[in-house]
């Protein structure tokens, strides 16, 4: 069967210039939206987003302060600089990179920030509000999975939706959304009996199980979407996602390919969380 390539890159640029409009229409009332970026140590891949997240901010016309602190940083230190930030008037979003070097514990950085600039969407409050339908932010990923399948046609409510993973930065939030969409939602982990028999009921599968071509042809019922969030190098260096795209892509009626699907929605979406941090 012929299928349709979800391409993240073409609407990641869609919502990255709707963002762009709505900074300006803020400039123009003297409103200058603000991302401070924080990062502590030099890890590469960090390093990489750090710089991606830079230049979408430029290409939104986003205020972008960057804060780069070495690896020896004290929490104490780290914390310090995060309650300047939540002090700070001029600053609508805070973002720490994670991961963090392990003498800094994670969940402390992440409530620390306050709910209101928490353009990550990682903190409790956010979580909270995402759980009970309130107003808050959604963790970057899933929130641009959902945009991923409403600006490709695709429809949500009444299908079948099966989610591999359950991490608190996807698996969980991105079952939260789909249920908000009315689907009806299963998730899967290690745990989960026989997964091939559960994901093949499914219409629409979402995997970020972190491990590479994991998911091939015998896991997808026929006709399936399928959301790919993994990100791996395999043994010749190309990139590769956690679903093995060339025996799913016949099978299903909608993929998202890696790299060029979930990624770019990303940092999209973080710029969306910006705009929206001004009505928060």
């Amino acid at each position: 069967m012929s299928y349709q390539i979800i391409d993240g890159k073409t609407i990641s640029k869609e919502i990255k210039e709707e963002c762009r409009m709505k900074a300006e229409a803020y400039k123009e009332k003297g409103i200058e939206i603000t991302l401070a970026v924080v990062q502590v140590g030099s890890d590469p891949a960090s390093g990489v987003y750090v710089r991606n997240k830079k230049r979408a901010c430029e290409e939104c016309g986003i205020r972008s302060l960057s804060y780069e602190l070495p690896e020896e940083t004290s929490e104490e230190d780290l914390l310090a600089l995060v309650e300047k930030l939540n002090a700070d008037d001029t600053v609508n979003g805070i973002l720490v990179q994670l991961p963090l070097p392990e003498q800094i514990n994670e969940n402390k950085v992440i409530q620390a920030i306050e709910a209101k600039k928490d353009v990550d969407g990682f903190h409790p409050m956010s979580a909270g509000a995402l759980f009970t339908g309130q107003k808050g932010f959604v963790s970057c990923t899933p929130a641009g999975i959902i945009q991923l399948l409403k600006r490709s046609g695709i429809e949500i409510a009444g299908k079948e939706c099966v989610v591999v993973g359950r991490s608190n930065i996807v698996g969980k939030p991105v079952a939260l959304l789909l249920l908000a969409e009315n689907g009806t939602v299963t998730v899967c982990h290690s745990k989960t009996a026989d997964l091939r028999e559960v994901t093949k009921r499914a219409d629409i599968l979402v995997v970020a199980i972190g491990k590479p071509k994991f998911i091939t042809a015998d896991y997808v019922k026929e006709g399936a979407v399928i959301i790919d969030v993994g990100i791996h190098r395999n043994e010749n260096g190309k990139l590769c996602g956690d679903v093995d795209f060339d025996s799913v892509a016949p099978k299903c009626s909608a993929i998202t390919p890696v790299p060029g699907g979930v990624g770019p929605m990303t940092i999209a979406m973080l710029m969306s969380n910006c705009i929206a941090s001004v009505d928060l």
